[in-house]
């Protein structure tokens, strides 16, 4: 370890502690969360599986994504939006995912909710994107103490709150900062990280949907 929410990879890389060396973590941690994303599978996914963790580890979703990505046809909203009650049961019987009735459904509620999104704002990342947190929202230093003093901000309560009030269903204000941090809409990679300075480059040279 180096300090509090760092540690030294057996490459010599200082990481936010927070992957526990497991390989399939580290590469989450080093490849997809924080770098900024702007499609509209991937948000839909990523805000769906945020649902289905509550209550959960991360860690236990994402060794199933690949379940969740064949249970919810690869997450395409337009398809999931047109599910009934076979697929439902179809999804109950799985064992590849989470089999949580309220959290199935609320993904295929969510899929409806996601077109009349799309058709109100064009697509799913213009919506998302507008609650990106104004610099003077952010934090002065990102460290482990900060991030684990804020697992919800205002910006999260705010998106959570709209998206509630529009239908959908599992975005609580955690979640939804989950989310937030995931997708790049932040970048709450600890400061030491290498990932930081990476995820950092790829936000200031994003084009913002």
């Amino acid at each position: 370890m180096t300090g509090l929410g760092l540690v030294v990879g057996e490459d010599g890389r200082t990481r936010c502690a927070w992957h526990g060396g497991l390989d399939d973590y580290r590469r989450y941690h080093d490849e997809e969360w924080g770098h900024p994303v702007t499609g509209d599978h991937r948000l839909f996914e990523k805000i769906c599986l945020e649902g289905f963790q509550s209550g959960l580890s991360w860690l236990t979703i994402l060794r199933k994504r690949e379940g969740f990505r064949a249970a919810f046809a690869g997450f395409d909203f337009d398809r999931v939006a047109d599910f009934g009650e076979a697929d439902i049961e179809r999804c109950l019987a799985d064992a590849g995912i989470v089999r949580h009735r309220g959290k199935i459904v609320s993904t295929i509620n969510n899929a409806r909710r996601a077109q009349a999104l799309r058709e109100e704002f064009g697509t799913l990342a213009r919506y998302f994107w507008s609650f990106e947190p104004k610099p003077k929202e952010r934090p002065a230093r990102v460290d482990w103490e900060t991030i684990r003093a804020n697992p919800t901000t205002p910006t999260s309560v705010r998106l959570s709150k709209d998206l509630k009030k529009r239908g959908w269903t599992f975005v609580g204000p955690t979640t939804v900062y989950a989310f937030m941090q995931a997708m790049g809409l932040v970048n709450d990679h600890v400061e030491g990280c290498f990932c930081r300075t990476e995820v950092e480059t790829k936000r200031n040279l994003l084009q913002r949907p």
